[in-house]
């Protein structure tokens, strides 16, 4: 598939996935921060903001995604790069990784959603998807991701809800309920990667009681991993917590090196 794909800087590549109503315009505080030292290369994922949107369900599965960001990978022409993404982006990350050890330098997953029996958008894909189909992404929107309950300040509101508005409703819907919704546990996905001792950064924000266990999990299965828990963030943490997030992420890449 044909994706929106930006690539900017010189250096080591870091392919960064963004989550499930996002895009690429999501890790612009981080490839700022590092495009100096590092080839930051970003997309949308299928049926997200300028990529292609499928009519099909059949066209979006977690496979499908895993193959997408394998197709980004192997443009970028090297051998070897850190991958890593946010939520949704993360778990595709974590099983490229699983997938394709031998090309993975590195990970760095921010706010990995705790999967099928857990809490997050996983608990309430299936309801969140017929509210799309039958009152429209707004409405959808507003009840499940930036209205009153989301915890989020006004500016921040605003900015999450024009980004979710230019994505193709059905594809969010075929997402909710075709790979959120079964998702499986990370930690379960980590746990095939422990032998390989891929040195990880897992990242979850202090606020994010559904992503933190999760999280946590996956930093136990993975041997060559460290968990950096980012006070006063929620499950977007690299935009509540820009800074902080990007001296990790620089820390982290310096010890690759």
């Amino acid at each position: 598939m044909d994706l929106h794909v930006e690539a900017r800087g010189a250096g080591p590549v870091v392919v960064l996935a963004h989550g499930f109503g996002g895009s690429a315009r999501n890790f612009r505080p981080q490839v700022r921060a590092l495009e100096a030292n590092y080839r930051m290369v970003t997309y949308d994922a299928r049926g997200h903001a300028r990529s292609p949107a499928p009519a099909e369900a059949e066209a979006y599965t977690l496979a499908a995604l895993v193959d997408d960001l394998a197709g980004v990978v192997e443009a970028a022409g090297i051998d070897r790069v850190v991958v890593g993404g946010l939520s949704l982006g993360a778990a595709v990350a974590l099983h490229y990784a699983a997938a394709h050890p031998e090309r993975v330098a590195g990970l760095a997953l921010a706010s990995l959603p705790a999967g099928r029996g857990g809490a997050g958008v996983s608990a309430t894909a299936e309801a969140f998807a017929d509210a799309i189909d039958a009152d429209g992404l707004e409405a959808a929107g507003e009840q499940f991701v930036w209205g009153a309950r989301s915890g989020l300040d006004e500016q921040a509101a605003r900015f999450v809800r024009q980004g979710f508005l230019e994505h193709a409703p059905h594809a969010l819907a075929h997402l909710l309920r075709n790979v959120l919704a079964p998702l499986e546990p990370p930690a379960r996905v980590a746990a095939q990667l422990a032998e390989h001792a891929l040195p990880a950064l897992v990242v979850a924000g202090g606020d994010d009681a559904a992503s933190l266990p999760a999280c946590r999990a996956v930093a136990e299965a993975l041997p060559g991993s460290r968990l950096e828990v980012v006070p006063d963030a929620g499950h977007v943490v690299n935009l509540a917590q820009p800074a902080a997030v990007n001296a990790l992420l620089r820390e982290f890449l310096a010890t690759l090196a």
